[in-house]
């Protein structure tokens, strides 16, 4: 199923969105994207697709999805931009986009287990400015 696109070509927000929740648990899970492309019954290039909001994902296919991905179907969903939801009246904030990126990537999963296993607050805030710091330089 092919996603709406707007005049300017880009894919669905709302389409992008639930893709990029796709990308963001199969990365948490250690996933590859055809370890999950073979159990949805797709080719890797189809998720690919699924992933950047370039298809839409039928209901089926995100239920089936919400299953290997252990989460509800809602969770593809949290935070997902719509006509009716302004973000000032939602209860929850949903997570910034470039948290979302970060936590699509398996090095973003692996720096974020390893720093919230970190008990030494002193020593997380220390990171933190070093990484601040460096980050200054550049």
């Amino acid at each position: 199923m092919t996603a709406m696109r707007n005049k300017a070509g880009t894919p669905n927000p709302t389409d992008k969105h639930v893709g990029s929740r796709v990308r963001l648990r199969r990365v948490m899970l250690n996933l590859t994207l055809t370890d999950l492309a073979s159990r949805l019954g797709v080719s890797y290039q189809q998720l690919q697709k699924y992933e950047r909001g370039a298809n839409r994902m039928g209901a089926s296919r995100l239920q089936q999805s919400s299953h290997i991905l252990q989460v509800p179907v809602a969770f593809f969903f949290e935070g997902a931009p719509g006509p009716t939801q302004s973000r000032t009246r939602r209860k929850e904030r949903p997570l910034p986009d470039y948290v979302i990126e970060f936590l699509s990537k398996s090095d973003g999963v692996a720096l974020a287990k390893a720093f919230t296993r970190m008990r030494n607050m002193k020593l997380r805030r220390q990171i933190v400015r070093l990484a601040v710091e460096i980050m200054g330089r550049m």
